[in-house]
């Protein structure tokens, strides 16, 4: 997951986030999580550390640490194991030291890490500013507001060069001494030295030898031999034309070798481990060579579903290490959790050296896209010439919804984008892998069947009779989920749910029906499974841990074949005709979009084919004095490619209409109307004309102009549309001779209405999503009025109600009110007054709903909701800051959620 959006959402204007990566500040008492950022400013650059306690995803997640100018006297190392090798896949460790700070980051493998590499390398190789020096005085700002009571001796310096004037004077303050220590720690970073993803990573900072202690037993590292590996490197037309010939020849020059892999997934109800793991991990005989374990439910605390930080992270890190199998040693590759879903990757320390490629990605499937309570990680990796994808998810809850876990399923498989080594190339998905394996609590019940046949057929073992009322079952053999993957036999009973501590089912009183919610599934050529189980012994939890042993294909290269078909492809490239001019045909070159909705993807295709002579290679490009090649609510995908003559390639042309598109589009600002350009590396440009209708929402309307309209946002007139987007906020009763306008929008008042009296009591609101085909359906009511009651469950209506104050053009709390509202935070007289003097329909609706909330926290007993969760939810849809205003600190927009929190606080007697 991309972080830089949250470091960018604390800077301010004319300061960029250039890169973002998430890694573990080092200490001899504690390691703790970093966001690690690279801004520029002009010419200038600056590390920024971020302490952050949850996923960062805005401003309002991270906080700022520390700052590192990118000036004379920084150094930065690369730290070795103390073996003195590297092994491909493992954490990289790096040493950064300026004058006052001495750090050790340890950082990700991956591109994230190696893009922040490659761009710290630049600076250096070009000259670093002198220190002090005035380029760096736009960091004096951040270090007064975020961290003022540092004592920095670069803002000390700076502070004292600029009262001194001393422009033009060399201030050297780097002494003999310290370049002596210099010398010994390190060299300069050199900029000539760049990161190769195909190759054993030569880091381009010099290496040292240092101690550091892997909770890993024996995790050793050996210098990784790359050789066997095909080197596929940047975006060129000959680098890709290589590529693909050396893909359709790899029969020449590979051999299928299998591999032992242990698979396992265990949902822990956030206990901590009490009992050793080797009854799960250590089952058989032989040890595999690697090992992909996934926990779920890994903490289960309010603090951990809105936070990142967790101490049992460690605990069951060093219980899955501690129960590999005795007879081999293994390294750690990689580690990715999202709240309580946790993925370890181990390999054999033999085998560590084919391991390459890694990456790791989460996808949050809660309430918004943003809780990261449900969701999936994954890690994908090539091992020899095979890329492999590891999937551990945690899908929606509860017996009726399979249609929610089916919709987590697929929002998994389309979020989950790995970024290449190469940034021009396109991120891969989870299908563009040659092996996936998914496992975790995929939460599918059995369905249609009574509690005490379910236990008669476990009793007797008929497991095949069982497993066909399994809704998974049920929906693959549908079709909806899990499309080409295969799950092997069920020889096991269900694996919840217990009573923990023991084997009995739930005795509680919900007494839940036993399910399979643990399974593995996968995906790809020559893969055998040889064992598919439970394991009993293990009672921590009220799941039983599952595994699953396979012996998996691998494409192995022989250096030598590899070696001569390459060689055989560049002879016959040589004799190509440079000047061939690159042609290609389009299928199409018009696209209309029929009745486009707000948050309702379209997608329409065309085929381009190479009808040329010489491979051809295609990008969009942008139009003069535009920013990118399309308007925001159009996309292409693929962006661009590369076909071998003869070839074609399918195109998709997706329109998506979402907050920062609708009001302009509603306001008839805009239309769905745009030219694409298409250009052919060395050849022509073909213009590609989209056009369409959009259909006018109430999500992305302002609250005047719904409360001015009369009857829904369908039957109005494109020119009463027009009309109404013009209003002032202030407005006189007459205006346009309208009857009375109601005193807050009659869609917020359905939806709130809805959940005041289906919802009050029941668990989980505003914090499980609802399904995506549901908000169609209640979007598609609010804006035509029918059916007459919203269709869909209230967890549903609740999606639809927090999008709909997030898609306001002007929020609630209005943007000439946001700096008062902050200011009055603490006195609530003062923030009473502020919201009386809102507009009048501004005012009504916050009124409307905070006497919501408040009802629905008088019901706390039974949903279990409470004034932070709320206030954390509402306090940045109520309130947010001008759009021409700098991007808020962290603790403004805790203000906000302050603010909010005021109102919901019970007033005295």
């Amino acid at each position: 997951m991309d972080q830089s959006f949250a470091i960018q959402d604390t800077l301010e204007k004319g300061d960029t986030c250039l890169v973002a990566v998430q890694g573990i500040l080092v200490s001899p008492y504690t390691n703790e999580s970093r966001l690690v950022g690279l801004v520029k400013n002009r010419e200038t650059l600056a590390i920024f550390l971020y302490k952050h306690r949850r996923m960062a995803i805005c401003a309002d997640d991270v906080s700022l640490d520390e700052i590192i100018p990118l000036a004379e006297g920084v150094i930065i190392q690369q730290v070795m194991p103390a073996e003195g090798f590297y092994v491909i896949g493992t954490d990289v460790t790096l040493r950064i030291k300026s004058l006052d700070i001495d750090i050790v980051m340890q950082l990700p493998f991956g591109s994230h890490t190696q893009e922040f590499l490659r761009r710290v390398n630049q600076p250096i190789q070009e000259g670093l500013p002198a220190f002090p020096s005035q380029q760096f005085v736009w960091l004096r700002k951040y270090w007064q507001r975020n961290i003022p009571s540092v004592n920095s001796l670069f803002l000390n310096n700076m502070n004292y060069e600029e009262e001194r004037q001393l422009s033009g004077l060399d201030i050297n303050l780097v002494s003999d001494l310290e370049a002596d220590k210099m010398a010994m720690n390190g060299q300069w970073i050199k900029a000539n030295e760049r990161v190769d993803p195909s190759r054993s990573p030569q880091m381009s900072v010099r290496h040292n030898k240092t101690t550091f202690t892997d909770l890993v037993r024996s995790a050793d590292v050996l210098s990784a031999n790359k050789a066997e590996m095909v080197p596929f490197t940047k975006f060129g037309l000959r680098d890709n034309l290589i590529k693909s010939e050396l893909l359709k020849n790899e029969d020449t020059y590979i051999s299928i070798q299998n591999y032992r892999f242990f698979v396992g997934t265990y949902n822990v109800n956030g206990q901590s481990p009490r009992e050793s793991l080797q009854t799960w991990l250590s089952q058989d005989s032989e040890p595999p060579d690697l090992y992909c374990i996934g926990f779920q439910e890994l903490d289960l605390s309010k603090e951990a579903f809105f936070f990142n930080d967790t101490p049992k992270e460690e605990e069951w890190f060093k219980a899955v290490s501690d129960g590999l199998h005795p007879e081999a040693k293994y390294a750690k590759i990689k580690l990715i959790r999202l709240v309580g879903i946790m993925l370890l990757l181990y390999v054999k320390k033999e085998l560590a050296v084919h391991v390459s490629e890694v990456e790791a990605e989460t996808v949050g499937t809660g309430i918004m896209g943003r809780m990261g309570n449900k969701g999936g990680v994954a890690i994908r990796f090539r091992f020899h010439n095979t890329h492999l994808c590891i999937v551990n998810s945690h899908l929606a809850a509860h017996v009726d919804e399979f249609e929610r876990r089916n919709q987590d399923f697929r929002e998994i498989c389309s979020r989950m984008q790995f970024a290449q080594a190469d940034p021009t190339l396109s991120p891969l998905t989870i299908h563009k892998h040659d092996v996936v394996l998914w496992l975790g609590d995929l939460n599918y019940r059995l369905k249609d069947i009574e509690l005490e046949k379910v236990k008669k057929l476990i009793d007797s073992r008929d497991y095949k009779t069982l497993h066909k009322f399994d809704q998974l079952k049920q929906q693959i053999d549908g079709k909806a989920v899990f499309e080409g993957f295969t799950e092997g036999e069920i020889m096991f009973q269900p694996t919840y749910k217990y009573d923990p501590g023991t084997d009995e089912w739930d005795t509680s009183e919900k007494c839940r029906t036993p399910a399979w919610c643990d399974r593995v599934l996968w995906k790809g050529k020559h893969i055998t499974q040889l064992e598919y189980r439970s394991h009993m012994a293990l009672k921590t939890s009220d799941h039983k841990p599952v595994s699953s042993l396979f012996d998996i294909g691998v494409k192995v290269v022989n250096e030598e074949l590899y070696k001569k078909t390459f060689e055989e492809i560049v002879r016959c490239l040589d004799k190509m005709e440079n000047d061939c001019i690159p042609s290609a045909a389009l299928s199409q070159r018009e696209f209309h979009f029929k009745d486009v909705k707000y948050r309702q993807l379209q997608v329409q295709t065309f085929t381009i084919h190479n009808d040329g002579q010489v491979a051809c290679q295609f990008e969009f490009i942008r139009k003069l004095d535009e920013e990118s090649y399309s308007k925001p609510w159009l996309r292409a995908n693929p962006s661009k490619g590369f076909l071998t003559p003869g070839s074609s390639m399918q195109i998709e042309l997706e329109v998506f209409v979402n907050n920062q598109t609708a009001a302009a589009l509603n306001a008839a600002e805009e239309k769905i109307e745009d030219i694409l350009i298409l250009h052919l590396d060395r050849g022509k440009d073909f213009f590609l004309s989209v056009t369409g209708n959009y259909l006018h929402s109430c999500f992305g309307s302002s609250i005047q102009m719904l409360c001015y309209m009369n009857g829904y946002m369908r039957d109005t007139s494109e020119e009463t549309i027009t009309q109404l987007a013009q209003m002032p906020l202030q407005m006189k009763d007459n205006f346009l001779g309208a009857e009375k306008p109601a005193k807050i929008p009659k869609e917020l008042w359905m939806m709130v209405d809805h959940l005041y009296r289906n919802a009050s009591q029941q668990e989980d609101l505003f914090q499980q999503p609802g399904l995506m085909s549901e908000f169609e359906a209640i979007r598609d009511c609010l804006d035509s009025g029918y059916p007459e009651s919203l269709p869909g469950s209230n967890h549903s209506v609740v999606e639809a109600l927090l999008l709909f104050l997030e898609a306001l053009p002007e929020p609630v709390i209005c943007y000439q009110s946001y700096q008062k509202c902050l200011e009055s935070i603490g006195d609530y007289s003062s923030s009473k007054e502020v919201v009386s003097m809102l507009p009048l329909h501004h005012k009504n609706v916050f009124k409307y709903l905070i006497s919501f909330l408040q009802e629905m926290l008088n019901n706390s007993e039974k949903n279990h909701l409470d004034i932070k969760i709320l206030a954390s939810i509402f306090g940045n849809l109520l309130l947010r800051p001008p759009p021409d205003l700098p991007k808020p600190s962290n603790s403004d927009k805790r203000r906000c959620q302050e603010f909010v929190q005021q109102f919901l606080q019970p007033e005295d007697p």
